[in-house]
């Protein structure tokens, strides 16, 4: 993910996420809407603000429609970054900013699920693994040749998007435990793995190409 840092100074954001809630006193929590106008006139200082305050809540929401800890953290970050270029949508009320908060939030989830639905759709029609994908009218020795072509072609991979591709395919591991299993970013994990798919898709057509 990309952070986009403001003019003048990076705010804050671009650390850790906030992941235990911060008490604060009655005054902080009656001046909500200032919070808010400010976040819509440009102020920084609010952004941040609003990031102390309500990034444990982001966060704890995404993680429940996620269930995984790296992309929650990634949907969170991206929804402050989201928060601040849209912020002129915001309409300041009391209510207002961590109903808004959330339903940015709501679209970051569904670009989460979308990308993990187009990552299955790839690797069922480009591996088969154990027939799953293959047209019904296959027959059964052309079943056989394209997985052994697609263990050949992972096997001729250099390491580690090798091991990546095993352990995501044949192990079925999330891109999470890939990551913690190898010591590599998130990020590494999931470029591997896309990249790997198209290299074994190109080499399947290829393959399917000189069998015509």
């Amino acid at each position: 993910m990309s952070i986009i840092a403001f003019p003048i100074r990076t705010p804050r954001y671009g650390g850790p996420v906030v992941t235990e809630a911060v008490a604060f006193d009655d005054d902080q929590e009656t001046d909500v809407e200032t919070v808010a106008a400010r976040l819509v006139a440009g102020d920084e200082t609010a952004v941040e603000e609003v990031y102390d305050r309500w990034s444990a809540l982001v966060h704890t929401f995404a993680l429940r429609a996620l269930g995984d800890a790296h992309d929650a953290e990634d949907v969170t970050q991206q929804v402050f970054v989201a928060a601040w270029h849209s912020r002129h949508t915001l309409t300041p009320s009391p209510a207002a900013l961590p109903a808004w908060l959330i339903g940015i939030a709501r679209h970051k989830i569904a670009d989460v699920r979308a990308a993990r639905a187009r990552d299955a759709r790839k690797a069922e029609a480009a591996l088969a693994v154990d027939g799953v994908g293959l047209a019904a009218e296959q027959s059964a020795d052309h079943d056989v040749a394209e997985r052994l072509v697609v263990r050949q072609v992972v096997q001729d991979l250099p390491d580690p998007r090798k091991t990546i591709l095993f352990l995501a395919f044949w192990e079925e591991q999330s891109h999470a435990e890939i990551a913690e299993a190898t010591g590599l970013p998130l990020g590494t994990v999931k470029s591997h793995v896309r990249r790997g798919l198209i290299h074994i898709q190109q080499q399947l057509e290829g393959v399917r190409r000189e069998s015509r």
